[in-house]
C-alpha cells in the first residue's frame, strides 16, 4: 500500500476525497491532524500555525541548510521566520505519519516524499463553474464573494508551494495523476484514486 499526496484547487473537493480515499482503503488521512502535531512537537502556536498556514513572505527557504530538530536556525545560526519555521515543523510531521501507509493533504508533501518510491500523488483540479457551485454550497461562503476567494485562494497556494519548493504547483511533472473532479465527481475520483493505489 502507498502513501497518497493530495494537491488540489480550492474548491475542487480535494479535502472530502482524500478522506473517502483512507476510508475506502482502511489508512489514515492526516489534514487538521498535521497542525496540532506541528504544534505540539514544535512547541508554536496552534494559532500561528493557522495564520502562517500557505502564507510564505521570504523565498529562501531551500538556500537553508534543514535539520531535524525544532527550534531551527539557518547555516548562518540566525534564527529563521515563522513561516520558515512552521513549514520545518510540518515537514518532519509529515515524514513520521509516512512511516506507514497513510493519506496526506496538501502542505508540499508530495515534494516532501519527492525521494520515495512508495508515494502516489495526485492533484486534483475542477472547473470554475464546479469549484464554485462548491464554495458556495457546500463551504458556505457567500456567492458575491466566492469568485475572489476562489482566486486569493489558489494564489496563496500556488506562492506557497512555488516558494517552499522551487517548483510549479499543479504541473504534471510533479505529480502521478491529475483528476478533474468536476467530471467525475467526488466519489469516482476516490474510486479511480483507489484503484491506481492498489495497482502494481
Amino acid at each position: 500500500m502507498k502513501i497518497i499526496t493530495i494537491g488540489r484547487e480550492y474548491g475542487s473537493g480535494g479535502r472530502t476525497i482524500g478522506k473517502l480515499v483512507a476510508q475506502k482503503l482502511g489508512i489514515p488521512y492526516y489534514d487538521r491532524e498535521l497542525v496540532d502535531e506541528t504544534a505540539k512537537h514544535s512547541g508554536l502556536a496552534v494559532e500561528a500555525i493557522e495564520e502562517n498556514d500557505q502564507v510564505v513572505t521570504r523565498s529562501f527557504l531551500y538556500d537553508l541548510a534543514i535539520g531535524t530538530s525544532y527550534g531551527y536556525v539557518n547555516h548562518a545560526g540566525a534564527h529563521m521566520d515563522l513561516n520558515t519555521q512552521v513549514f520545518l515543523a510540518q515537514r518532519d510531521v509529515i515524514l513520521k505519519f509516512a512511516e506507514s501507509p497513510c493519506v496526506i493533504v496538501g502542505r508540499c508533501a508530495d515534494y516532501i516524499l519527492r525521494d520515495r518510491q512508495d508515494v502516489l500523488r495526485i492533484f486534483i483540479y475542477a472547473d470554475k463553474k464546479s469549484r464554485l457551485q462548491r464554495i458556495v454550497e457546500e463551504y458556505g461562503e457567500d456567492a458575491s464573494k466566492a469568485e475572489k476567494l476562489l482566486a486569493q485562494s489558489d494564489k496563496r497556494r500556488a506562492r506557497h508551494y512555488e516558494e517552499f519548493t522551487d517548483s510549479i504547483w499543479g504541473a504534471r511533472r510533479n505529480y502521478d495523476m491529475l483528476i478533474n473532479s468536476g467530471m467525475l465527481g467526488i466519489e469516482k475520483t476516490a474510486e479511480l484514486i483507489c484503484a491506481f493505489a492498489k495497482a502494481e
